[in-house]
């Protein structure tokens, strides 16, 4: 029997059919449309790539792919070689794949972001040579990336990212850097010796899990460098960035898909509890330095930060989210990268003991049982290319990524509004029409000639990014991992542990998986 309605009774049901088909509407044009008009407006040009499905994009295809890795290993390859094979094969299987069927240039899709994956070198030179700050940051890191971002230099865009700009490079211009050398040597110096007392103790021999001692390191010199207090001060915050990288990188595959990161799943409410205590963590050394500065001679980069947050007058940033985003950026950065890098160094020189009995030698002659200085740092030419190289197999950073924030125009190709443009750094530091056939093997003499001859176009070699957002930290780095490299060079002979296991895993940034334990011998 059919229910007759009221005129009332009708009137009653329309809102929510009218409110679920708005609903539809506006969530079929998000997930769907909006993007599909952006990807047919890549392939009239001659754009390919895979298929997407609805609502995930490619990810079930990432997924499967990912499943089907298996090690890469060069054939005819030596024992060592297995320390610098490709990685990205295991890591990023589906981006070797899609390179090999589409080419150089190819449109993925992750959810509802659509991505054109770049390592044309070309491209690549045109987007480095880009200034126009319409090719910004892409908005889902702010979105996805927001409790260990926030809209700090790494993610800001526009007046917010000049103005940062501003602020925080000169406090990395190689004349500050210059004068940070000694409390580098400070903090390496206290974890060596507590290296020497292990070795010591142990008969003269010892096996040392080098990863945590390289973090405390770093964190060390980023404390006491940027703001004034020393790494016991800071621990709490080091310790709680590190579990939210690994948080985060735990969801990255999900990165796109809509609402995701809103669900209260263990991973979600972790990354959430995480962020809003870092958050505390650091406003309260902002606010105890605001109340020492006035009798405290030496202004750190913290009183920058500070100075700067007063003078900033952006709808989307308050000060408070300036002091926190931007002291999380350099936590992060300045700190992981750097002790990722000088892990990766560490490993590859006692994979390979021609190259360690180089630098060494190369140190021992210039400093002559002498302190360290930068003067000294400069002539390290061998460890520079040691370095070199092994930015060029582990780079700290995997990707330069960007977001077209309006229609524009690169290498040819009128990318639309909200294109995302991904450069995999990997790939490029790999590709043998830049690098030759010997690109899977470390080899440091490949940059005896600098950056120009070891790989041609220079531009394919990116260590710390492509561009007006090269990474402001990057004279640090380079400062501080020749620091540590050096005095541990002039202490200890050292060889892989028989218990390495080389898994190289994704955090964020590429790092080992297992950690580096080394067998360490006093000279």
């Amino acid at each position: 029997m059919m229910m007759i309605l009221s005129p009332r009774q009708w009137l009653l049901l329309l809102p929510p059919f009218f409110l679920s088909t708005l609903l539809f509407s506006y969530l079929y044009t998000i997930l769907w449309l909006r993007p599909e008009r952006l990807r047919q407006k890549l392939r009239s040009q001659g754009v390919k790539g895979p298929k997407p499905s609805f609502l995930f994009g490619n990810i079930p295809e990432m997924r499967r792919i990912q499943k089907l890795a298996t090690p890469y290993q060069e054939e005819g390859a030596g024992p060592t070689d297995r320390f610098s094979s490709n990685y990205v094969a295991i890591l990023f299987p589906y981006f070797l794949h899609w390179t090999r069927v589409y080419g150089s240039i190819y449109l993925y899709a992750t959810g509802s972001i659509q991505t054109l994956h770049v390592i044309d070198p070309d491209m690549v030179k045109e987007l480095a040579s880009c200034k126009s700050l319409d090719l910004g940051k892409p908005s889902y890191l702010q979105k996805e990336h927001g409790a260990l971002l926030g809209t700090g230099i790494l993610t800001a865009n526009g007046d917010l990212w000049v103005h940062q700009r501003k602020v925080i490079a000169p406090e990395f211009f190689m004349d500050k850097v210059k004068g940070m050398v000694n409390l580098m040597m400070d903090a390496a110096l206290s974890m060596l010796n507590s290296w020497e007392e292990k070795v010591e103790s142990e008969g003269g021999r010892a096996e040392i899990l080098v990863d945590e001692f390289l973090r405390n390191f770093s964190a060390d010199v980023i404390s006491r460098a940027s703001f004034g207090s020393s790494f016991v001060e800071g621990k709490e915050i080091f310790y709680k960035i590190r579990q939210l990288q690994k948080a985060m990188a735990k969801r990255s595959m999900l990165i796109g898909v809509p609402g995701s990161r809103y669900l209260p799943t263990k991973s979600n409410r972790e990354i959430w509890n995480l962020g809003s205590c870092i958050r505390s963590l650091i406003l309260n050394i902002a606010k105890k330095h605001g109340q020492d500065s006035a009798t405290t001679p030496n202004k750190f980069f913290l009183h920058s930060i500070i100075e700067g947050s007063k003078s900033a007058s952006f709808s989307s940033c308050t000060p408070e989210d300036f002091i926190v985003d931007n002291c999380k950026n350099i936590y992060f950065a300045g700190h992981e990268t750097t002790s990722s890098t000088a892990a990766w160094c560490l490993m590859l020189l006692a994979a390979h003991p021609e190259w360690q009995d180089r630098a060494r030698v190369e140190v021992l002659d210039v400093c002559h049982g002498e302190a360290l200085d930068f003067d000294k740092l400069r002539k390290l030419k061998t460890l520079t290319m040691v370095i070199q190289e092994t930015l060029r197999l582990y780079p700290p950073a995997s990707f330069v990524t960007r977001e077209a924030l309006k229609d524009l125009n690169l290498g040819g190709i009128d990318i639309p509004k909200g294109t995302n443009i991904r450069v995999s750094i990997m790939l490029a530091h790999r590709d043998p029409s830049a690098w030759g056939a010997d690109c899977d093997k470390f080899d440091p003499g490949r940059f005896a000639g600098g950056i120009a001859r070891a790989c041609k176009p220079h531009h394919m070699y990116m260590p710390f990014g492509v561009g007006p957002r090269t990474c402001a930290g990057q004279n640090l780095a380079m400062v501080e991992v020749k620091v540590v490299l050096s005095l541990l060079l002039s202490r200890f002979e050292f060889a892989l542990s028989p218990s390495y296991d080389h898994r190289p895993v994704f955090r964020l940034t590429v790092e080992p998986g297992s950690g580096v334990p080394l067998i360490l011998r006093k000279l």
